[in-house]
């Protein structure tokens, strides 16, 4: 499949496209398809081609810079195995983050990035170099792509180790003045007190007072007195 038979296949609603690009607040191309039909046609796409040409796609779609296909982009590679998980799929995603400049592209393709992360631990040796990137999006997507880790009830040494480690990083961004860098901070603080109140307590009663009084409000929102 070329990119154009995917942009084809993707459509567009002129009205629904003036909408987006008002909300995203973000300018480039907007067509104006809904999530759920990103999902089907990405879904069929990824069944009916192989590895190399789901690649090609991918770096294609992403290269118009048009929000739809960014995420369609995205979700060629948001699948829990991918067989053979070669260095090429981490790769293009990697490429990716110096990239991101809205929320709703990043999350997308951080999504896709989890899988492959929770396919293979040891690639957060690269995530952790984003936590010093100049790049606020870049730095932000050491926590989303992490999120993974703020789940289990019952971890294992590595999984601990792993969220561990995360919890540093946020420490080290509760300094940072970024609204969308705190605001990720309280999201995984709070996604991880569903699991482990204990450290997120411990968190909170030695980081929390540099967090906005909200975000910090909002990281312990789920905790239990």
């Amino acid at each position: 499949m070329t990119v154009e038979e995917a942009l084809a296949a993707l459509g567009t609603s002129p009205e629904k496209a003036a909408e987006m690009a008002a909300y995203h607040k973000v300018p480039r191309v907007y067509l104006g398809v809904a999530n759920p039909v990103i999902d089907a046609l990405t879904k069929t796409w990824r069944a009916n081609m192989d590895l190399g040409a789901r690649c090609d796609l991918a770096e294609g779609l992403w290269a118009t810079d048009i929000h739809e296909a960014r995420i369609a982009a995205a979700k060629l590679f948001t699948q829990a195995r991918i067989k053979p998980d070669d260095a090429r799929v981490w790769t293009i995603l990697q490429s990716w983050v110096p990239q991101f400049d809205a929320w709703a592209i990043a999350d997308h393709a951080c999504i896709a990035g989890q899988k492959r992360l929770l396919a293979d631990p040891a690639r957060i040796d690269a995530v952790a170099e984003w936590t010093t990137a100049d790049h606020l999006w870049t730095r932000r997507a050491a926590l989303v792509m992490t999120l993974p880790w703020t789940k289990q009830n019952f971890p294992k040494p590595q999984e601990l180790e792993i969220r561990d480690r995360v919890l540093g990083w946020a420490a080290s961004y509760t300094t940072d003045s970024e609204w969308f860098i705190q605001k990720a901070v309280a999201w995984w603080i709070r996604e991880l007190s569903k699991h482990d109140a204990e450290r997120v307590r411990a968190f909170l009663a030695r980081h929390g007072d540099q967090m906005r009084p909200s975000l910090r409000k909002e990281a312990g929102r789920l905790l239990r007195d």
